[in-house]
């Protein structure tokens, strides 16, 4: 009988130290990801990545990471045609959402993040952004007239020695025109006709 009893105990706690602990607590962090801009109706290309750790900051595997995005105003779809998407993270810890498509609202919108292991949860939420474009302008040229702070000034001169205007344009591509000093009149000159005399020798 007491040595039944000590195999079952050895069984038992055989068993106990070759189950994997059970996780009380999880953490999670945005790593990589947070702030981006994207373009309307374009497809994100940074990838969004979020580390999951224990109470004691050690990464935990296995655990499963879904990401919501809003239901209307700014934000998108995931590959699914859907606005959830379930993402396990690796051996790291990490779990990385690769990619989705803006919608063509923009804006700030905000990805919630919900990591759950056993009875174990955690949540947070990330920021990125929707950017604007007026009709008929690129990407490029937008970011170019965001930079753009410097005065230019245009001379006009009119054909024939005519007045001169300065114009002066701005940040917002307006023009305005300058008063400037009319140039000098130039002196006019006029030679009547000769008189020529012939006498007699």
């Amino acid at each position: 009988m007491f040595r039944f009893a000590v195999l079952l105990l050895l069984l038992v706690l055989s068993f106990a130290l070759s189950a994997p602990a059970q996780v009380a607590i999880l953490q999670i962090q945005v790593v990589e990801g947070e702030g981006a801009i994207l373009q309307p109706g374009t497809r994100s290309s940074r990838p969004l990545v979020v580390q999951i750790t224990d109470e004691t900051g050690k990464p935990v595997a296995g655990t499963a990471v879904s990401f919501h995005l809003p239901d209307d105003g700014p934000g998108g779809t995931f590959s699914s045609g859907l606005r959830t998407d379930v993402v396990m993270s690796d051996s790291r810890g990490r779990a990385t959402l690769h990619a989705f498509t803006a919608n063509r609202t923009a804006g700030r919108f905000q990805i919630r993040i919900v990591a759950s292991r056993e009875h174990a949860r955690a949540g947070t939420v990330t920021f990125q952004y929707i950017a604007e474009l007026k009709p008929g302008t690129t990407a490029k040229a937008a970011a170019h007239g965001s930079h753009s702070g410097r005065w230019v000034v245009i001379a006009l001169a009119a054909a024939g020695g005519g007045a001169v205007t300065a114009l002066t344009a701005g940040r917002s591509g307006s023009t305005t025109p300058a008063a400037t000093p009319a140039p000098p009149t130039a002196p006019v000159f006029s030679i009547g006709a000769p008189t020529i005399s012939v006498g007699r020798p």
